[in-house]
């Protein structure tokens, strides 16, 4: 009798697992997790070029709120030039300057939040819109405050800047470090209003614009539209801020911060009304 030796026992090499698909067929699991292959969750939020309304997390805090301080200390630092050269060499043309510098402004937001740090960031550049967002649930409430700050310190600078590089003349009347002024007949309740329905306003258009792929595509040319309309609009009036960071530098620098809290506070105001509009509208998403 021969004798035959056992088969040696099959070892299963090393490998990707194999796990079943929706159509009967297995495929081999990610090297990275089961959860690579999955795509963005239904929570994910659209891409950095979607504007400020896209869901902001998709990179650490720290570089996006550097990028918001940026773009607001190149916004202010345009703006003090813009005065300075429209209204500087002749106080005369003030009459003229809110349209001009609603143009301007209006121009500059929607290439900043065109541009990759406004990609990147969101391009805010408005701590009232960073609050509206939040309560419009397209940003996260524990990010507001920090984009406030870098938003605030950016205006702080930007103006500083243009100081050093036009000289004396940048706190000088009629420029004023671009610090903005109401009407004399315009009380603190009737400049409030006027802010506080300004950022109403603005919000309830993000809320429409957030609410599908096409409006967002729109978001930062109707963001610089609204903002020149504000501008040349209300300037005369109330000031046209809209914009606690537009009214923040150029205050504390000129000394003009009587009715700074105004300018603060009712943009603000005004960002929570829109976004509970929104809300009993049934456009806003809970927020986070």
């Amino acid at each position: 009798m021969t004798l035959t030796p056992a088969p040696e026992p099959v070892v299963p090499r090393p490998g990707p697992e194999i796990r079943p698909t929706g159509t009967g067929h297995r495929a081999p699991e990610s090297p990275h997790g089961p959860d690579a292959d999955a795509g963005p969750g239904p929570d994910a939020g659209p891409g950095p070029d979607a504007g400020p309304g896209r869901d902001a997390g998709p990179g650490p805090l720290l570089p996006r709120a550097v990028c918001e301080a940026a773009l607001t200390a190149l916004l202010l630092f345009l703006i003090v030039t813009a005065v300075r050269w429209l209204v500087g060499p002749d106080p005369g043309a003030a009459a003229a300057r809110p349209a001009v510098l609603g143009a301007v402004v209006g121009t500059l937001l929607a290439l900043f939040m065109l541009s990759p740090p406004g990609r990147c960031s969101g391009g805010h550049l408005n701590p009232a819109v960073s609050l509206a967002l939040w309560r419009l649930g397209a940003f996260p409430g524990r990010e507001v405050v920090p984009y406030a700050v870098a938003q605030l310190a950016g205006s702080v600078f930007g103006v500083w800047c243009a100081g050093l590089v036009w000289g004396p003349v940048t706190g000088r009347p009629p420029v004023r470090h671009a610090s903005v002024r109401a009407d004399p007949a315009w009380g603190d309740a009737a400049v409030l209003a006027a802010e506080a329905g300004a950022l109403a306003g603005s919000t309830l258009m993000l809320a429409v614009l957030l609410a599908s792929p096409g409006g967002r595509r729109v978001l930062p040319y109707a963001v610089g539209l609204t903002t020149a309309l504000v501008i040349g609009v209300l300037g005369p009036l109330s000031g046209g801020s809209a914009n606690p960071a537009r009214q923040f530098g150029p205050a504390l620098l000129a000394g003009d911060t009587g009715r700074l809290w105004v300018y603060v506070f009712g943009p603000a105001l005004g960002a929570v009304l829109g976004a509970w509009l929104a809300g009993r509208t049934g456009l806003r998403r809970p927020a986070r």
